[in-house]
């Protein structure tokens, strides 16, 4: 009988603009226990990891006097990091999640590949720049970091909507459940699930 391995990841990032303590379980049940210090971030985090039915506590702080980039940016870098631990060598996961989520009058569609190559294809128009005092081009920013980190290909696009909460609303919930499909593990899948052996 195979043993089973916990698929955790632990990463404390601390820099001159901020500290981050990231705990992922991608065997969770959709709790979460996120305080970065960027509030919108924080229920973004939240849907997230409630419909990725991941575990997720984050504690961060950073130079939000400033404003929430560097915040926002480091929280996709250790997001990335976690992922990435708790996956080892991609052994028996999925690796393709797919999801379109509606928000309202926002429709989004993410899919993901977990393949070790980085790419971010970004295709969300916002017409506000602002919900509340969160810029909405740093949800960008945080997918590309996340995207680099983890070593996912990711395609996120808006299909139609008008409120900017809903649209990022939407994205964050179609990134969890796309995440959450593609690290789901397939008990008839021995290895990566690549031609190649390797991811």
């Amino acid at each position: 009988m195979q043993k089973e391995t916990a698929r955790k990841g632990e990463v404390h990032r601390r820099t001159k603009e901020t500290d981050i303590r990231l705990n992922l379980n991608l065997d969770g049940q959709g709790q979460a226990s996120i305080d970065c210090g960027v509030a919108f971030m924080d229920h973004m985090l939240t849907l997230f990891t409630v419909h990725g039915r991941l575990d997720l506590q984050v504690l961060g702080k950073g130079d939000v006097e400033v404003d929430g980039h560097h915040t926002v940016e480091d929280l996709g870098i250790c997001l990335g990091q976690a992922l990435k631990q708790s996956l080892g060598d991609f052994s028996s996961i999925r690796r393709y999640g797919h999801s379109v989520i509606p928000m309202d009058e926002a429709l989004a569609r993410v899919t993901v590949d977990i393949c070790n190559r980085p790419f971010l294809y970004y295709d969300v128009a916002v017409a506000d720049q602002k919900v509340g005092s969160f810029d909405t081009a740093l949800a960008k920013e945080f997918l590309r970091a996340l995207a680099l980190h983890a070593g996912l290909t990711l395609h996120v696009e808006l299909l139609h909507g008008d409120n900017a909460h809903h649209i990022l609303e939407a994205v964050f919930k179609g990134l969890g459940r796309a995440l959450g499909q593609a690290c789901a593990i397939d008990p008839n899948l021995r290895g990566p699930l690549s031609s190649k052996g390797v991811l």
